[in-house]
């Protein structure tokens, strides 16, 4: 009979070094989606303060940094890296096997990016603890900057293989014009 073992979504792909740019894989497991029921943002948002210490995100936000909220849709948000307390006033899912999630970090990482994504990530504009649902060359995507130099992407599990190799193509760009100046 074989064996299964369990894997990353990213494993044997990352990390890697471009230039100035770090690609890295992020496990912010578990991860609980939670969609309040109608009427009953305040009281989530409270529960998930009083349990975790983080209130659910605004629209294109997050709230914390190890254990956080991460908006990830209308009246939705991703509740990352602890255990979600019970939430009678919304619909909650596990999602900790959903995801890929890769860290760009570095200084050329907005060029990388760049190259994948419409979001305009100039740093008046997209700010640390913003966070875009959008594309990233032709998935669909989250994208938080999560430091001056640094952004987590997301993308479906069955999609990591891809996203690594979309940012590598780009980080390589990237890397290769800057040794040309």
């Amino acid at each position: 009979m074989a064996k299964l073992i369990a894997s990353t979504p990213c494993a044997g792909l990352l990390p890697q070094t471009f230039g100035t740019v770090t690609l890295t894989e992020v496990d912010a497991s578990p991860i609980t989606w939670v969609a309040p029921f109608a009427g009953q943002m305040k009281a989530t948002s409270d529960a998930l303060k009083a349990a975790l210490g983080i209130t659910f995100p605004a629209p294109n936000r997050t709230t914390g940094t190890g254990t956080r909220a991460v908006w990830c849709g209308m009246d939705q948000a991703l509740v990352m890296g602890a255990d979600c307390p019970d939430l009678p006033m919304a619909a909650t899912a596990d999602h900790s096997d959903a995801w890929a999630i890769v860290r760009i970090e570095g200084a050329d990482a907005a060029a990388v990016l760049a190259r994948l994504t419409p979001i305009d990530l100039r740093p008046s504009v997209f700010k640390r603890g913003h966070t875009a649902r959008s594309l990233i060359a032709h998935m669909n995507a989250g994208i938080t900057k999560v430091g001056a130099n640094a952004f987590e992407v997301m993308v479906m599990r069955s999609m990591a293989g891809t996203l690594v190799h979309d940012l590598e193509q780009a980080a390589k760009g990237v890397a290769a014009r800057a040794a040309l100046a």
